[in-house]
């Protein structure tokens, strides 16, 4: 098995810890610990390992899903890759009941792209992925392309949506339809959600379309809990339980302190948190627009708290521009080159709005200078 290197994180990690703003980050802001109560008493494991039968029951309500079909992760990165561990893995690398027959073995997925890394390079490196590539300006998911690129061992269809990078919000009938897809070939949709909550009018989600239905997500972008890593697979019960039996090798049980604090922010907390982040989204999101009107840039406007932008004219690609941002004025944006489209960049939006007005203060001045520079050659080549 071999999988790619992480371009994104290895960028945030050339960059991210040295600059003195984000603005490449996905997620809300996060939130102050002091709103919970931190004492989860003793020390131990989650047990079961899978999470408290009574809280994943509550969250499978939400999916019309029992608790069985649940499955409490480190983060939503833990729950897409135990996802395809158990979809695209050998059937019999995991011993166990007999669910061969209930999940199939499939090895090759389609993939919707542009999107995070994790969700076409890890079903890489499993097995055989086919892209499907969403086309500028309108990333306008197209079931037909899905149901072209599927074949007979398709195991699996992965959707974003909200997407990362764009932001764009894939309406339901188009979800519906690439979910009747998955049902054709026998195959699951999976959809990583971790953006869904941030929507004003949010979608239902894919694990309660039926029985071939998957949802990954995490408190970390909607909720701006981050530092949990805390998330979940919500699914089929067979799929559920082979990436319980994968997880008993990788983090063995979800965080202590983690479960803790979801049981508050899922529970009387959710309601003020999610309009406060929804509100500080939709604020951020119209100064962001009102600034790429003034430098006559482009995006899809986005739900959720990231767009996918038209690079600036006098640079040669989004990572040229991205270098000299951080290496001037120390904000670190994401080249679409980790994204596959070399033209664009990923700006996040979800920081407290002072720092985010500061960090598009300081692009402003390398995309102004670099006009000046553009403008004075141009001077001293017509003298």
């Amino acid at each position: 098995m071999r999988i790619d290197p992480f371009g994104l994180e290895r960028w945030f990690a050339e960059y991210e810890h040295e600059a003195d703003i984000m603005l490449a980050e996905s997620g809300i802001r996060s939130l102050d610990a002091s709103r919970f109560d931190l004492d989860p008493g003793r020390l131990d494991y989650v047990i079961p390992t899978n999470g408290d039968p009574n809280f994943r029951a509550s969250i499978g309500d939400r999916y019309g899903r029992s608790a069985d079909e649940v499955l409490f992760t480190c983060g939503t990165q833990e729950a897409n890759f135990l996802a395809f561990l158990s979809l695209l893995g050998d059937e019999n690398a995991v011993g166990g009941e007999d669910d061969e027959s209930a999940i199939g073995s499939g090895t090759h997925a389609v993939v919707v792209t542009p999107t995070y890394q994790a969700l076409h390079a890890v079903p890489d490196a499993f097995g055989e992925v086919t892209r499907v590539e969403l086309e500028p300006p309108e990333w306008e998911l197209d079931p037909e392309a899905i149901a072209d690129a599927a074949r007979d061992d398709t195991a699996v269809i992965v959707v974003n949506n909200p997407n990362n990078p764009t932001g764009r919000y894939h309406d339901e009938s188009a979800m519906r339809a690439a979910y009747d897809v998955a049902v054709e070939r026998d195959a699951y949709l999976l959809c990583d959600e971790v953006y869904r909550l941030l929507a004003d009018e949010p979608q239902p989600p894919v694990a309660s379309f039926g029985a071939h239905g998957i949802s990954t997500t995490s408190l970390t972008k909607a909720y701006g809990l981050a530092g949990l890593r805390f998330g979940w697979i919500a699914g089929p019960e067979a799929v559920v339980d082979r990436a319980w039996r994968w997880k008993d090798y990788t983090t063995i049980s979800p965080s202590l302190f983690g479960q803790h604090v979801a049981k508050q922010a899922l529970g009387r907390l959710e309601p003020q948190i999610l309009e406060e982040n929804r509100e500080l989204a939709a604020a951020n999101r119209a100064i962001v627009a009102d600034w790429l009107d003034r430098h006559d840039l482009d995006w899809h406007d986005p739900v959720g708290v990231n767009g996918f932008v038209t690079v600036p004219d006098g640079f040669e690609d989004g990572e040229s521009f991205c270098r000299r941002v951080v290496e001037t004025e120390s904000v670190v944006l994401a080249p679409g080159n980790l994204f596959g489209f070399p033209n664009r960049f990923r700006i996040g939006f979800g920081l407290p709005t002072e720092e985010l007005a500061e960090g598009l203060e300081r692009v402003s001045r390398v995309i102004e200078g670099s006009a000046m520079s553009e403008a004075g050659a141009e001077a001293d080549g017509g003298a």
